[in-house]
């Protein structure tokens, strides 16, 4: 269970591959934010799926995923819609008769959600990110790996009593979107750029990204923009200071994926749709400050880390951008994207 966000649920993801490969035939239900939903390979799409890439499946990753809004209940948490959907959501987990439930994101939303299933084992970390939630937890693991892949193949594997090591995740490819990325990217290679992230900390400036992007337009290598369906203002400025050589492209999850699958590179900092790139085992640049790479690098793939050595690690959900990251140049950046282009 990894209810949010993108980078969480995908660096997860690794692990419950790594399971259902390992036992093909078990029950795997998967609580999640329904907005990531999309990124999930779900019982009843594998017809298709094995259709589009030519190869027979034998098992979906997840069986089931249940819905935890937990966005719209932090904004109506006592409306009478709400209290009726964590009912429902409480009786349904707890009607599936879990052996094993595992918080894998370690917040007290996800432990509250966990305990609802009522499993005979609940386990999370012994450390939390939250530390609060190990209170909820039947069973503590204490895990010695850095990376949060790897940290999740040890919890899961406590678990259920194995060793499990990170397997190749599989995304789901949907038919109409991948239409759509056709349609709308046409066969051209491109630079994709993600230029927000989870908390402003993170964020290289977008006026840098822009100035990435008219470098690398300047070499013949057209950027692409990702921004939620919504609208981003972090990608209209990226464009803005991108000299005519980037376009904002707004899309849903599913449309992500597709159009991810078709980047040369993707760029950006510790934010999902960088890990996106390195689950779909595109070369990405990853720029980052306050996290480490060690811990929340891209998993995988070929990458190029750009961290300034006096960044100091820190999770503190502070708006202005570590200091450390504004040292790295839009040269360095448009060096390692080349690089990786080849």
């Amino acid at each position: 269970m990894r209810i949010g966000a993108m980078g969480d649920v995908l660096h997860a993801m690794p692990a419950v591959e790594a399971l259902r490969q390992r036992h093909p035939g078990c029950f795997i239900g998967w609580a999640i934010d329904p907005q990531w939903s999309d990124l999930l390979q779900i019982a009843g799409d594998i017809d298709d799926l094995s259709q589009i890439v030519g190869r027979h499946e034998t098992r979906a990753m997840v069986d089931r995923w249940y819905s935890v809004n937990t966005g719209a209940w932090k904004r109506r948490p006592l409306a009478w819609g709400t209290l009726g959907e964590i009912n429902v959501l409480r009786r349904l987990l707890k009607s599936e008769r879990f052996d094993v439930c595992v918080d894998m994101q370690g917040a007290v939303k996800s432990a509250v959600v966990g305990r609802m299933a009522r499993a005979k084992v609940f386990a999370g970390l012994a450390k939390p990110r939250e530390r609060i939630a190990k209170w909820w937890y039947k069973r503590r693991v204490a895990v010695t790996s850095e990376h949060v892949v790897e940290q999740g193949c040890e919890l899961l594997g406590a678990a259920v009593g194995e060793e499990l090591k990170p397997a190749a995740v599989r995304l789901p490819i949907n038919e109409a979107c991948e239409l759509w990325a056709d349609e709308e990217l046409g066969k051209e290679s491109f630079c994709l750029i993600a230029p927000s992230a989870g908390w402003g900390a993170k964020v290289w400036p977008a006026e840098r990204y822009g100035a990435v992007a008219a470098g690398l337009g300047r070499g013949g290598i057209r950027t692409i923009v990702s921004a939620p369906a919504g609208g981003d203002p972090a990608a209209e400025r990226v464009v803005a200071a991108g000299e005519g050589h980037a376009r904002v492209v707004r899309c849903s999850v599913g449309r992500l994926i597709a159009m991810t699958r078709r980047a040369g590179v993707v760029i950006g900092g510790d934010t999902g749709p960088l890990h996106l790139g390195a689950a779909l085992g595109r070369p990405v640049v990853g720029i980052y400050g306050p996290t480490s790479p060690l811990r929340n690098g891209p998993y995988g793939t070929r990458s190029r880390i750009l961290r300034d050595a006096e960044s100091v690690t820190s999770h503190k959900r502070v708006s202005e951008t570590e200091p450390g990251m504004l040292r790295i140049s839009v040269e360095d950046v448009v060096a390692a994207a080349k690089e990786l282009l080849g």
